[in-house]
């Protein structure tokens, strides 16, 4: 346990790095051309815009840095303290200050935050604007001195040992061994802390000095892995052997590594081939004398081609390095898939990888098995999520009323995966739960979604249905009968549950206030708030339409005393993993009580206009009345 903790720390601490970094690939890529074509040594040496390239690395980059830093913690007001620190570091140094910029952004969002959470309730009206100008002034203009005469020196001499050290293992020949950690640390979603938080801030100050840097290949080169899947293309089985070509596309050309992860998870012996495979490849690069004068994001061969410095002997080096390393990983790769046992399940492989991310992969759907023809005579369709109180009942809901529309006599029902009933014929989950569904009952035809509020599967399914429905009248009329027997809804949405004009600065930070109002309201125990974080940490929540309903895991479904609902207005919006949720919807449900009110919440927030009117509702009474008359 304690070192799954230990993981899960680094992985959102290498996720926050990443997130400071990533929204701003843009503007590396940008001082990477300009390095490319301009510098004396470039495609098209020119001495005047050559004058463009260190200002936006010293300045442009680590400001981009500190502003999003800060905005992560404490949206706009934290992105313009960061980046007023930010400032401080910048200038009591001569390098680029990534670093410093990953320190000072985050760290004055966090302290404008504290602020404004001590003065909260405490300030007059009229003067809300001067203090807060004033506030982030003050505090931003006092953390640029304290950088500028304290961090900044500090950071300085950390990346001075580093890129010491960094040479040392070159002059040496051991910058191979950093494989032995990068490898396995991609496969375990922990390369964003190693990537952006070392190796691209040493990387750049190489670039600045050097002209480029065999440091921002070391993780991004497509070799190791594209071995991988070339084994698999060779000497795998079934599954894994049919999709591997794909993958080596999407891999290679595309730069989404986590596509060959599941095929590594598979066989973890393959790790010895990624490893070995990447120490070649660096070997290669420090023989040939290869390196990168821009970040390559994604890892694309593409875009280290696009990155390499404009001279032959560059593109040679580069070349070589990623075809060896591919080669050394196909060769190990096919001895280890050759010898041994293949037990190939690429759909439980690609769920343990998404479980190790702790958030919905974007490749993780291209894993899932082909389904064949909507089976005949369909009578029971199921949907199914974690806990089969939330997401499930919503779409649920939907297709039961799409279902009447279309005058068919079959029977629409939602659980848990785990209790996904033998004969269910067709099971509808959200993407990433597939899998286990597929799991569950493999003989069902799986339909995935990732809007269950306006998916297009549900029209889609509908046509498919039209010609096709032999329900038993007893079952339908039993299952009519469960309907009108479920509770009304008994007081379950109640004024002082409903709170308009919130603000978060994260998901986490909404779903915990969720949750204290469920417990405030004694409708669960305390516990039940975080299941309510690992429920979304494990699928989102994220329903589609800006709306968002977090509830707990399946297991914490004991800690539930009684079904309740709190409804949270957020009109700026607050991000669930990229998307924007303007209605929370938090949710305790007990012995089915629930399910009612669920269902026409669903009907309601399918359609966009009753968010808007929802969002925009001025008092608790008239967003209720949006809901209940519907």
């Amino acid at each position: 346990m304690a070192q799954s903790n230990i993981k899960v720390a680094v992985q959102k601490f290498g996720n926050f790095l990443s997130s400071m970094v990533m929204p701003n690939i843009g503007a590396f890529i940008a001082w990477g051309l300009i390095t490319a074509l301009f510098i004396p040594t470039g495609f098209f040496p020119n001495e005047s815009l050559t004058k463009l390239v260190d200002p936006m690395v010293k300045y442009l980059l680590p400001l981009l840095i500190g502003y999003t830093g800060g905005k992560l913690v404490h949206d706009q007001r934290g992105g313009v303290v960061g980046a007023i620190a930010t400032m401080g570091v910048i200038v009591g140094s001569d390098i680029p200050m990534f670093l410093g910029a990953m320190i000072m952004g985050p760290l004055g969002g966090y302290i404008i935050k504290k602020f404004d959470q001590f003065i909260e309730g405490k300030v007059k009206t009229g003067f809300e604007m001067l203090i807060n100008n004033f506030s982030a002034g003050i505090l931003g203009g006092i953390l640029s001195i304290l950088a500028f005469l304290g961090v900044s020196p500090a950071v300085d001499g950390f990346t001075g040992a580093l890129v010491v050290g960094v040479d040392w293992m070159v002059a040496h020949g051991l910058l191979p061994l950093t494989s032995i950690l990068i490898e396995p640390a991609k496969i375990l979603f922990l390369n964003n802390a190693i990537n952006h938080g070392i190796l691209s801030p040493i990387g750049a100050e190489q670039i600045r000095t050097n002209g480029q840097s065999i440091l921002l290949l070391l993780e991004t080169n497509p070799g190791p892995g594209l071995g991988i899947l070339l084994a698999y293309c060779f000497f795998g089985k079934g599954t894994a052997k049919q999709s591997a070509p794909g993958a080596a596309i999407i891999h290679f050309i595309g730069g989404i590594h986590e596509i060959y992860f599941p095929y590594v998870l598979m066989r973890p012996l393959l790790i010895i081939a990624a490893i070995l495979g990447g120490m070649s490849g660096v070997f290669t690069f420090v023989l040939l004398g290869g390196g990168l004068q821009a970040v390559a994001s994604p890892g694309s061969i593409l875009a280290i081609l696009a990155a390499t410095p404009g001279n032959a002997g560059s593109y040679v080096a580069n070349i070589s390095g990623v075809l060896v390393a591919a080669v050394v990983s196909f060769i190990v790769g096919s001895l280890i898939l050759k010898t041994g046992k293949q037990t190939e399940d690429l759909d439980e492989a690609a769920r343990k990888m998404q479980e190790m991310k702790g958030k919905k992969s974007s490749v993780a759907g291209s894993f899932t098995k082909q389904q064949g023809e909507v089976p005949a005579s369909v009578q029971k369709i199921v949907f199914a999520c974690d806990a089969g109180m939330g997401s499930s009942a919503m779409g649920a809901s939907l297709l039961r009323k799409k279902v009447k529309q279309a005058d068919l006599n079959i029977s629409v029902t939602n659980t848990a995966i785990s209790n996904i009933p033998s004969d269910a014929q067709i099971v509808i989950t959200q993407e990433e739960l597939t899998p286990r569904a597929q799991n569950k009952v493999p003989d069902a035809y799986h339909i995935s979604v990732d809007n269950f509020l306006s998916s297009p599967e549900y029209d889609k399914l509908i046509d498919q249905l039209k010609n096709d429905h032999t329900t038993s009248k007893a079952e339908e009329e039993k299952r009519v009968s469960a309907e009108n027997n479920t509770d009304s809804n008994g007081g379950l949405l109640k004024e002082e549950n409903v709170f308009l004009n919130q603000h978060f600065s994260s998901k986490e930070e909404a779903i915990r206030f969720a949750g204290s109002v469920l417990v405030k309201g004694g409708y669960v125990e305390e516990n039940y708030v975080e299941a309510m974080i690992d429920r979304d940490n494990m699928t989102s929540t994220y329903m589609g339409n800006d709306v968002a309903i977090p509830h707990g895991t399946e297991e914490a479904k004991k800690n539930v005393l009684r079904s309740g609902f709190t409804v949270i207005q957020v009109p700026e919006g607050v991000d669930f993993d990229g998307e924007k949720v303007r209605l929370i919807f938090g949710i305790a449900g007990k012995d089915g009580t629930h399910l009612e009110i669920l269902s026409g919440i669903a009907i309601t927030c399918s359609d966009m206009d009753n968010i808007e009117k929802m969002v925009h509702a001025k008092s608790a009474k008239e967003l209720m009345a949006i809901i209940q008359s519907n």
